[in-house]
């Protein structure tokens, strides 16, 4: 039998993900102290005169007419300035403004007042005419400095405002208070004598502390607490680190926190063939993307080679990620990368992940303990250090019908590991499924019994393997969708035997 160690690879940089097409492009304009042009004078160019006012600009409205919405808007201004020009605009009004906003009536109107702002070098837009808008308004939720917007590019601006009203709830007010006060600490720690890393550890350390307390009224002492702890940590920062994370089996969405902030803290990502595309998306943009492909019964980067590249990046300063599928400490050699950084002197920690075994059961409604089925549950490894089934596997711990078996990599080996195990007295007729792909879209299951599953598991992708009586107890209407329905927990994709 050849070793996936006798079939070498060496480690790939992937790409940088490339950008998918944008509707729009999201910008954030500077209006501080600078002449804005609004002409019309409804309630919905009144709108858009305090939006504008707000973000400081000096809002010129030409209009023969003014509402009492845009009375009330130029009254009080939430900052900036609004000037009222009781005529209608010309070419000229523009010279000199950084944006023009019009609120006209017809498409002739909107098309002679974009022509004109073009004509002036004026991005333009027109309210509720996107055929004639530079740049578009989209939905805002304010925490300023902290601002977010959301745009449907005119398609749905009620959808649009359903995702503000969510992202409003998601975010607490305080956000404010702390974005203003990274405002206000950015120049104070300029001048301090850390490094790039340094400060970086430092927004990292005051990102934990707003989502820890996101109402807190940050003060000095704040910052200097701050400071002074990362002061104590930097030397470990320059030093380098290296964080096990574990991806999953596939779905993004069972991320933990800790795996995601990780991703977006990394400098370097080590991954696995296994980890899918989606998990990778969270990954900060800047961060190198090296595969170092460890997979089963195919070519794999030796172990040796990965834990080198691992310490070498750290000891260079990096902040390394080795993110594999499931859980690194699940049959993913955590213990041979851990010892790396031990005999290194690199600091490192572990973040865990949801287990293929963990993600198939609940996709399935199954428990894998059950007080009248199984009480207890092993996992066990259908593929050796040689790629074949391992000699020291305790047969009669499969065997025992209390247990609930999980059987990683056994796609190659599953015929000789059943032989065995009924060998060593495991009924032929106990219930076991076979899932491939665990928690992704192309997710697939097989249910038979143990006897009968070797001949009937052909799947493609990572696969596990379920045996034990609380197989029988898998929600069946998962299993067998009925007719063209499929479950109501959106499991699409399913293709079972």
């Amino acid at each position: 039998m050849t070793s996936m160690e006798d079939s070498p690879r060496i480690p790939v940089e992937s790409a940088a993900p490339r950008m998918e097409a944008l509707a729009r492009l999201p910008v954030f304009f500077a209006l501080h102290g600078k002449r804005v042009l609004v002409a019309g004078g409804s309630a919905a160019a009144a709108w858009k005169v305090e939006l504008l006012a707000a973000a400081g600009a000096d809002v010129e409205v030409y209009a023969k007419e003014m509402s009492e919405d845009m009375l009330t808007a130029a009254a009080a201004p939430p900052a900036g300035s609004v000037k009222l020009h009781r005529e209608y605009w010309t070419a000229a009004s523009m010279d000199g403004c950084a944006l023009a906003i019009g609120a006209c009536e017809t498409d002739a109107q909107a098309q002679q007042f974009h022509s004109a702002a073009q004509s002036a070098g004026v991005p333009c837009n027109v309210v509720d005419k996107p055929d004639y808008c530079d740049f578009s308004f989209g939905a805002i939720v304010n925490r300023s400095p902290l601002v977010v917007a959301i745009s449907t590019d005119g398609a749905a601006p009620v959808f649009a405002q359903a995702i503000r009203s969510r992202i409003e709830a998601m975010l607490p007010a305080g956000f404010a208070r702390w974005a203003e006060a990274a405002r206000n600490w950015r120049s104070a720690l300029k001048k301090t004598d850390l490094s790039f890393n340094g400060r970086r550890l430092f927004w990292q350390m005051f990102t934990r502390a707003a989502l820890q307390n996101p109402n807190g009224e940050p003060s000095r002492a704040d910052f200097d607490a701050l400071l002074d702890e990362t002061k104590t940590q930097a030397p470990a920062a320059e030093q380098g680190s290296v964080t096990l994370v574990g991806a999953g089996p596939g779905d993004p969405e069972l991320l933990t926190l800790r795996a995601v902030r990780a991703l977006q803290s990394a400098d370097v990502i080590l991954y696995d063939d296994l980890v899918s595309k989606e998990v990778l998306d969270f990954a900060r943009r800047e961060a190198r993307r090296m595969l170092v492909g460890k997979t089963g019964h195919g070519p794999s980067c030796k172990q040796s080679e990965i834990n080198a590249l691992m310490v070498g990046l750290a000891r260079s300063g990096r902040r390394v990620v080795r993110l594999k599928g499931g859980d690194p400490m699940i049959f993913g050699r955590a213990g041979e990368e851990i010892d790396a950084c031990r005999e290194a002197g690199i600091a490192f920690e572990v973040v865990p992940g949801v287990t293929a075994a963990q993600g198939a059961a609940s996709r399935l409604g199954l428990s894998l303990t059950h007080r009248s089925a199984a009480r207890r549950v092993q996992y066990v490894t259908g593929h050796g250090e040689k790629g074949a089934l391992p000699d020291d596997i305790d047969w009669r711990s499969i065997a025992d019908p209390g247990v609930t078996t999980v059987v990683y990599m056994p796609k190659k080996t599953l015929r000789q590991f059943t032989g065995h195990a009924v060998a060593a007295g495991l009924d032929p007729e106990t219930p076991a499924l076979a899932i491939a792909n665990a928690t992704r879209p192309e997710e697939q299951v097989v249910s038979a019994t143990i006897g009968e599953l070797p001949d009937r598991a052909m799947l493609e992708g990572p696969t596990i393997v379920m045996i034990g009586s609380v197989c029988s107890l898998a929600d069946r209407e998962i299993i067998q969708p009925r007719g063209n329905v499929r479950s109501k927990r959106r499991l699409t994709g399913y293709t079972v035997t």
